[in-house]
C-alpha cells in the first residue's frame, strides 16, 4: 500500500488512495450492474451509493440474489463507543436504516465497550459503557424501531455472542491476527481476543433463527480485515459468508482525508450547540479561492472542498447538488454563500435529530438483544 497513507481499523493517517486501498484489501469495485440490481429489488437507489460514498463490497450483489431467491438476511454494523458521535460515523447507519425500510430488515448493532476499553489506556470500562448509552441514543434517533434493531453492548450483552466467539477463537490463530491487525509481543490478549467477537455477530443471525441468515455489513472500510477474517472461516463453522458494503470515509473540515476525534474542528458532532456548527462550517477549508474576485474569475474546485462533501451527504436532489457544483466551478457560488447554504441544512438535520436523540434517553433497555431474549 505504500508509505503515503495508513488505513488499520485503530489508525487512518495520510491522504488516502481509495483505489490502492481497494486492490490491497482485495475487495471488489461497486459496479453499475451491482447498482442495477439494488434498484430491481429496492425500487430506487439511495444517495450514498448513487454518488459514490460506498464504492466497495464483497458479495453485495450475491446477497441481493440471496434476497431475491425469497431467503432471510440481516443487516449488521457497528460503533466503538469512545466519545461522542459525529455526523461521520453515522453516514453506514443511515444507509443501514434505509436498508432496514427498504427490505425489512433486522438491524444487529454491536457497541464494542470492550474492545475501546482494551485499546485506549485513559478510558475505564465505565466510561466506555456510558458512551454505549450515549451512542445508542443516536442510532436509535435515527427512527429504529425496538422489533428492527437489536442493541449489543459486548460487557453487558455476552450471553448469545459468546458460544459463537469461543468457536470464532479456535479457527484464528496468533500468526493470522496479528499479520492482519498488526499486533505485537506487547499487544494486551483483550484486543487478540476481541477480533473474535465482532466476527461472532456477523453469524449471531443464523444461530437465533436456526437457518442460514446472511448479514449484510455497511461500514467504512477500514473495518475489511475483520469481515475478511470472517468469510474466511464461516463455512468451517456452518454459517454464511457475511457480505460487505464499504464506505469511503468522510471528509474532515480541515481539509484532511478523514475526520479525527483528537481534533474537534475536524467533524461535526450531534451534541455540538447551533454556535458551534456555524463556527465549524464557517472555518472549514474550502476548495474555492483566496479572495471573492479569484473565485469569480477562475471558479473553486468541489472536488476536494468538504462544504461540498457534506452538500452531497445532506441534499437528497441530485439536481440541486449539481447546480452548487457547477455554480462553485463557475464562480457564480462563493464559498461563504455555500456555507452558508450548508449551515442551513445541517442545522435542520441536527435540530430533528437532537429531538428524537433526546426522546431515546430512556427507552435503550428496549432496544437490547439480551432484555428480548429473557
Amino acid at each position: 500500500m505504500g508509505e503515503e497513507f495508513v488505513v488499520t481499523p485503530w489508525e487512518v493517517r495520510g491522504k488516502v488512495d481509495y483505489d490502492k486501498l481497494l486492490a490491497h484489501f482485495g475487495a471488489r469495485p461497486l459496479t453499475p450492474s451491482d447498482v442495477e440490481l439494488l434498484a430491481k429489488y429496492a425500487g430506487e437507489v439511495h444517495p450514498l451509493i448513487r454518488r459514490g460514498f460506498f464504492y466497495a463490497h464483497r458479495d453485495f450483489d450475491e446477497i441481493l440474489r440471496w434476497h431475491g431467491s425469497g431467503r432471510p438476511w440481516a443487516l449488521y454494523t457497528g460503533r466503538g463507543p469512545s466519545g461522542p458521535v459525529h455526523i461521520g460515523h453515522m453516514v453506514p447507519w443511515i444507509l443501514l436504516k434505509w436498508f432496514s425500510d427498504k427490505f425489512g430488515l433486522e438491524v444487529y448493532f454491536q457497541m464494542t465497550d470492550d474492545e475501546k476499553f482494551y485499546d485506549d489506556p485513559e478510558l475505564s470500562l465505565a466510561d466506555t459503557r456510558r458512551w454505549a448509552y450515549e451512542n445508542a441514543l443516536d442510532v436509535i434517533a435515527l427512527g429504529f424501531t425496538p422489533d428492527r434493531l437489536h442493541l449489543i453492548i459486548d460487557t453487558l450483552d455476552i450471553k448469545p455472542l459468546f458460544p459463537i466467539a469461543v468457536k470464532t477463537a479456535k479457527k484464528l490463530t496468533w500468526n493470522t491476527v496479528k499479520a492482519t491487525f498488526g499486533f505485537t509481543d506487547s499487544t494486551n490478549i483483550g484486543l487478540i481476543f476481541y477480533p473474535s467477537l465482532q466476527i461472532a455477530v456477523a453469524f449471531l443471525p443464523t444461530e437465533l433463527r436456526g437457518e442460514a441468515t446472511p448479514v449484510l455489513i455497511p461500514c467504512a472500510i477500514d473495518q475489511d480485515p475483520y469481515f475478511r477474517l470472517a468469510r474466511d472461516i464461516a463455512e468451517s463453522l456452518g454459517y454464511p459468508k457475511p457480505a460487505t458494503l464499504y464506505s469511503k470515509f468522510i471528509m474532515s473540515l480541515t481539509g484532511e482525508s478523514k475526520m479525527s476525534a483528537s481534533n474537534p474542528d475536524s467533524a461535526i458532532y450531534t451534541i455540538d450547540d447551533e454556535k458551534t456548527v456555524r463556527r465549524k462550517i464557517m472555518n472549514a477549508f474550502t476548495g474555492g479561492r483566496p479572495t471573492a474576485e479569484e473565485q469569480r474569475k477562475l471558479g473553486g474546485n468541489p472536488n476536494i472542498c468538504p462544504v461540498f462533501h457534506y452538500h452531497m451527504l445532506f441534499d437528497p436532489d441530485d439536481k440541486s447538488v449539481e447546480k452548487i457544483r457547477q455554480d462553485c466551478r463557475s464562480g457564480a457560488l462563493l464559498c461563504g454563500e455555500c456555507k452558508l447554504m450548508l449551515h442551513d441544512k445541517i442545522s435542520r438535520f441536527l435540530k430533528q435529530h437532537r429531538e428524537a436523540r433526546e426522546k431515546a434517553r430512556d427507552k435503550v433497555d428496549q432496544y437490547r438483544l439480551s432484555s428480548k431474549l429473557r
